[in-house]
């Protein structure tokens, strides 16, 4: 059995093809950024780094002993040092040039769309590294799947999402032409093309049975899920434009310019290749889960927006308390209330006014803090004290018809939900 090199080994792709290939009885050596997570760790590994790997020799001692070539390594959005040019270009071309002197064969994992109609950068980084790697090898072949989708992927969480809100909003027609394939799918096609050489020396496009509108992509996914028919929201494209660009400065959103010109060109391709390496037709978006799958993807699908209504909501009781007890609420009934717990005099406006304020810095931090641990448990914390003392000296307030203190108890729930969800 050849001995196996994967870089990106790590990424959704990646780690799929470590798994499938390893259980064929293949030696892998995975290709990290540091050392590998325990789901890696009986694995060899090279620890390279695409934002600076550019020189052949150093890739030539990296591959003594590797007799394929896996490169899985991408990336959809610029962060840093992690460029298009970087990671799709200039360090795959020194790993290809490497792989050429030793006589390694190599598999491209591209994407569809990188040929000559390519315009975006992430497309033209890609297509410079297949056009360097035929130049440089004459034992290689590039793989250009479609979108891919799997449980673990971030596109399939992202189209998911948007399949499971109560109204789906559809950027412009959305009639942009997709063919999505499953991860499994295209797993499978990878590891013919390691073990048989009759494609070496072409370009293989990976994609699922049939085009699909972006739309009716949705609604089966959606279908998939057991949720029923959508509800679809077109957005204008001149908003969607706008909202791209808006995405590109932010480095957030589920857009950028780049992104949507992508979707606009669409991604489509004839199957008959993945069917040939297969050897049966690409699954289509209705198996892309089993029926015991189901419930879980509907859950997770649903729970990805579902958590931030319930950010948002918490935050905004937050900070309406924060806010009406800075004076919109009477004042004096205010320092009444605290009065009865034993707070006069001079330590009155500081404790009212210190608590308003607290309210406020966690309505913030629900909505902006990107790590929210302690922020969980300081609010617990604050509504345990608050509890506490008003069910001692203001007891009537659990009879209240209104309930402010056993609307407690779901705010708490909200609140452990949310801890459990985000410490996954």
């Amino acid at each position: 059995m050849p001995t196996i090199l994967i870089t990106g080994a790590t990424g959704f792709i990646g780690s799929h093809l470590v798994g499938a290939l390893a259980d064929m009885g293949h030696k892998i050596v995975c290709g990290v950024t540091s050392t590998p997570p325990e789901s890696l760790g009986g694995f060899a590994y090279i620890i390279n780094d695409y934002t600076r790997d550019f020189d052949v020799d150093v890739w030539k001692t990296r591959l003594a002993g590797v007799d394929v070539v896996i490169n899985a390594v991408g990336i959809l959005r610029e962060h840093g040092r992690q460029t298009f040019d970087a990671l799709h270009n200039r360090a795959p071309r020194a790993l290809f040039a490497a792989c050429a002197a030793g006589d390694i064969k190599v598999v491209q994992i591209s994407a569809l769309g990188a040929d000559e109609k390519a315009r975006s950068r992430y497309h033209l980084s890609k297509k410079a590294a297949d056009d360097a790697l035929f130049a440089l090898s004459n034992r290689s072949v590039i793989v250009q799947p479609s979108l891919v989708y799997g449980a673990g992927g971030a596109s399939a969480r992202i189209f998911n999402l948007i399949a499971s809100l109560p109204v789906i909003p559809l950027p412009g027609s959305g009639d942009q032409q997709i063919q999505p394939i499953h991860i499994d799918d295209l797993t499978q096609a990878v590891v013919a093309l390691v073990q048989a050489d009759r494609y070496i020396g072409q370009r293989i496009p990976l994609v699922g049975p049939r085009p699909l509108s972006l739309e009716r992509y949705l609604s089966e996914l959606r279908l998939l899920m057991g949720l029923g028919p959508g509800t679809f929201l077109r957005i204008p494209a001149s908003f969607v434009d706008t909202a791209a660009q808006m995405g590109a400065w932010l480095g957030k959103g589920l857009l950028d310019v780049e992104t949507w010109q992508m979707l606009q060109r669409g991604n489509t391709a004839e199957p008959g290749p993945t069917r040939a390496l297969l050897g049966r037709d690409p699954r289509p978006v209705s198996e892309f889960t089993s029926r015991w799958g189901v419930e879980g993807l509907r859950m997770s699908a649903l729970m990805s927006w579902l958590q931030l209504v319930l950010r948002f909501a918490l935050a905004a009781v937050w900070l309406v308390a924060g806010v009406v007890s800075m004076g919109v609420y009477p004042v004096e009934e205010s320092y009444a209330l605290l009065a009865a717990v034993g707070i006069t005099g001079g330590l009155a406006p500081m404790a009212l006014y210190g608590a308003a304020a607290m309210d406020i810095a966690f309505g913030l931090g629900t909505l902006f803090l990107r790590h929210r641990k302690f922020l969980w448990i300081a609010q617990v914390s604050l509504i345990g004290l608050y509890t506490v003392t008003i069910t001692f000296f203001l007891p009537e307030f659990w009879l209240h018809p209104f309930g402010p203190l056993i609307k407690n108890l779901p705010i708490l729930a909200v609140i452990l939900l949310l801890y459990e969800l985000e410490k996954r």
